[in-house]
């Protein structure tokens, strides 16, 4: 059959390049059609409970995670020239498009009673202009003794100062929002060189782009690395430019075909999926090393090179595409998961290394056929004394050194082992990112100063309309669960909801100043007060009516509670603590509220009738903590996929439960290693260095199988000797394998320059896996041939 295919391509090779060209071409203006995303990929499918949770949360009060803060620490804040000069860094950003609302302390206000109509009106406590140092030390006084602000706006101990951006939902996933956070960086980093201070910027909607400007960048940076490399690299071995350019042309088709698939597909270019094209890249070019290696040492030997060609095509094209297969299986599995990142990152990946595999089996021998046969210059590598002497001496091994290999394996086994035992499954937010970036920097500024920029969210449900602002029992237990819990938390920042919104009102009505002014008042007329008021916020805002005119606070406080007055919203900003400990904050919050408002210690209610209030956490932190253990679990299982269907194709393949056994074992122990360094080495088991396994071991098996079908095409010629046909696949296969796996570890190991942790750790220990595998297969997988195996019967290979 291969026979038949490599004259079919030789005879017909013109039109097959002509169609091959042809179909690029369209395939690359598929590609030059592919969008970035700058939607926040969904990692939890649409039906998991927490993010029907969140979906429900921003149905009823907005988005939650559109706030970007400034923070800077300075005891010279209430100094004229410094406000002054702070004061117009927030008209600045105001200005900036799509900054929808600022809350900051030049235009905070107080509520004061109105002679007149009696009724609460928001009074400016700092004036568009401060004629003196003595009027904007007033104005500090009353503000300093508004307890509303404080811990919010200003931390008293620290002289730190925050200001809260606003920032327009919808620009968040456009291309725009690179130019709304770098006009807002720009106005900031003014005020900080104005007054020679550091200014801190955080907040989702600046991580979030910042990281995905940098993560883009570098995924350009990646794929033209990882072509030089492989061009220097084919360039060192094979001695040949025109060479060199073919396998280069190979890959660069391959590129484009997956762009391409991703336009197909309906997908965008997603932080996943990016890596896509520098995978083809390193996937490629194996694929152009085993087959112009078989065309040069089978031109050594008979000296045709049409017949060379053929040999090519028979020998190697079972071999790769059963190498392709199971790489494509290594990604294709990701498809197999819920989640809609790694389905899309799955199914484009597995296409693409298929397409890889029908693009080489088409252009290389066509244009093979065009060159000159290759001089010795060209195959002056396939006599490389030094990996050769390296081959013979792992040839000696395997035969006289069994036991030391044995041994060997199983002492590495056994300290990996018991170093898995140290794996941690963490996640955080900005784990990626290195303690020297000023975005982790700034992030530890806000949790020094505020404990936290992270949306974290809980909704109390009243079960009823208008329940919330009609019971004032339950008021003063939301209170109680407020400030007697929340506030308290280590992690957690001073949390915000219509309470405060009620207590500041009693505070404007009492004219009282300090905390003790700042409480619930009475039933009575002051209670009723902030209802109208809110409800005239809510009716605005339902209406689309809100204006510039209506203050920023009434705004906030109208955010808190929906339009029936059935649902009240408690706000608050958290830490990065990490996955690990934000389950037992979310499990605390949920049993503390069910404590205090329905009398039950439970995280759960299961009696939803017998609980007055129903209580969900919730928030981007939730959702962020559910989609990193989704992603985890559906990579552990991926890779539980990969092996059954990886071990199939084996099985299909060889025909033989010994050799699926024998195959198996070397590509299982680089995989273990692998995991033992990471628990010895401290890397926790999050989503980028779970993607390890299946792609190490989808690529690592690929040496595995061209080991083995050299072995079962050379047992007969070798007269069924076991021993002498390992030795002869040793040697034959052996430099091929070495130099695919030299251009493989170089085509990761470029990833190791990365600004980001876990784009280094995919780098570093995947490289790391290839280099385990390619041992384990050179001297464990011969040895247990030589143990396991008999003469096999099967000549489907030969």
């Amino acid at each position: 059959m291969w026979q038949r295919s490599g004259k079919f391509v030789l005879q017909y090779r013109l039109p097959l390049l002509a169609l091959l060209f042809a179909a690029t071409g369209l395939m690359g203006y598929f590609a030059s059609r592919v969008k970035l995303s700058y939607e926040f990929s969904k990692a939890i499918p649409t039906d998991n409970p927490r993010y029907q949770d969140y979906l429900a949360f921003r149905e009823k009060f907005g988005d939650d995670g559109n706030m970007l803060v400034i923070g800077a620490e300075t005891p010279r804040f209430f100094e004229k020239d410094v406000f002054a000069a702070y004061t117009r860094m927030q008209r600045e950003i105001k200005a900036v498009a799509n900054v929808e609302d600022i809350l900051g302390i030049p235009t905070a206000i107080n509520l004061a009673k109105d002679p007149l109509t009696d009724k609460l009106v928001p009074v400016r406590i700092f004036g568009d202009t401060i004629g003196s140092q003595g009027q904007l030390d007033t104005a500090r006084e009353l503000l300093f003794n508004l307890s509303f602000y404080k811990y919010r706006l200003y931390n008293p101990e620290t002289n730190a100062y925050l200001m809260g951006v606003r920032i327009n939902k919808d620009s968040l996933n456009s291309p725009v929002r690179t130019k709304i956070i770098a006009g807002i960086t720009k106005a900031a980093e003014a005020f900080g060189e104005q007054i020679h201070t550091t200014v801190h910027l955080s907040g989702l909607p600046l991580i979030r782009t910042v990281v995905a400007d940098r993560i883009q960048r570098e995924m350009l940076f990646f794929l033209i690395g990882s072509l030089v490399l492989s061009v220097l690299i084919l360039l060192l071995f094979f001695r040949s430019v025109g060479t060199t350019l073919l396998s280069l042309l190979v890959v660069l088709f391959g590129v484009v075909w997956s762009l391409g698939i991703l336009y197909l597909c309906g997908y965008k270019i997603t932080l996943l999926t990016a890596l896509t094209p520098p995978l083809v890249v390193v996937i490629g070019i194996p694929n152009c090393i085993y087959f112009v290696n078989k065309y040069h040492s089978a031109y050594l030997q008979n000296g045709n090179k049409r017949q060379a060609l053929i040999d090519m095509v028979s020998k190697m094209g079972v071999v790769t595409l059963f190498c392709n297969i199971t790489a494509a299986i290594g990604f294709a599995v990701f498809a197999l998961t819920r989640s809609a990142i790694l389905k899309e990152f799955g199914v484009v990946a597995g296409i693409s290394i298929m397409a890889i595999f029908v693009i080489s089996f088409i252009l290389l021998p066509a244009v093979l056929s065009y060159l000159p046969a290759p001089g010795k210059q060209q195959t002056r590598y396939l006599n490389n004394r030094l990996l050769n002497r390296l081959l013979e001496r792992l040839d000696y091994w395997v035969i006289n050194h069994k036991k030391a290999i044995y041994i060997s394996t199983t002492v590495l086994v056994l300290a990996a082992t018991a170093g898995i035992f140290r794996l941690k499954t963490v996640g955080y937010i900005v784990d990626d990112l290195p303690q020297t970036d000023k975005i982790y920097t700034d992030l530890k500024f806000f949790e020094k100063h505020f404990k936290g920029v992270m949306p974290l969210e809980i909704v109390l449900d009243t079960k009823k309309p208008r329940g919330i602002l009609r019971q004032a029992v339950d008021i003063s237990k939301i209170a109680f669960f407020q400030d007697s819990f929340l506030a308290v938390q280590k992690n957690i920042a001073r949390p915000v909801s219509v309470i405060d919104g009620i207590k500041f009102s009693y505070q404007g009505i009492s004219q009282g100043l300090g905390d003790s002014a700042y409480m619930l008042p009475g039933l009575g007329n002051p209670f009723a007060e902030l209802h109208k008021s809110l409800r005239e916020v809510q009716v605005k805002k339902t209406s689309g009516m809100l204006t510039a005119k209506d203050s920023t606070l009434m705004k906030l406080m109208g955010s808190f509670i929906d339009s029936t007055e059935q649902y009240l919203r408690i706000s608050m900003s958290m830490a990065d603590v990490g996955t690990g400990e934000l389950v037992p904050i979310m499990d605390s919050i949920s049993r503390n509220a069910n404590r205090i408002l329905n009398n039950v210690d439970s995280v759960v209610v299961k009696d939803t009738a017998a609980a007055a209030i129903k209580v969900t956490v919730t928030g981007t932190s939730s959702t962020f903590l559910e989609g990193s253990r989704f992603i985890i679990n559906g990579l552990k299982e991926s890779i539980f996929w990969a092996f059954l269907l990886i071990a199939l194709c084996m099985l299909y393949l060889f025909r033989s439960v010994r050799i699926l056994l024998c195959s198996l074992i070397p590509n299982l122990v680089p995989l273990v290693i692998t995991a033992g360094v990471m628990g010895w080495a401290g890397v926790p088991l999050k989503p980028s260095t779970v993607l390890v396994f299946s792609v190490a071991l989808g690529i690592a098996i690929d040496i595995t199988i061209r080991f083995l079908v050299n072995y079962k095409q050379e047992l007969p010629l070798q007269g069924n000797d076991v021993g002498q046909t390992i030795s002869v696949s040793i040697k034959q296969t052996g430099l091929s394998i070495v130099y695919t796996s030299l251009v493989l570890i170089a085509g990761f190991v470029i990833f190791c320059f990365s600004g980001f942790g876990g784009t280094r750790s995919l780098g570093w220990l995947t490289s790391l896996t290839l280099v385990v595998a390619t041992a384990t297969n050179l001297l464990l997988l011969p040895v247990l041939l030589n143990a396991l195996i008999a003469p096999p019967k099967d000549k489907r290979l030969k």
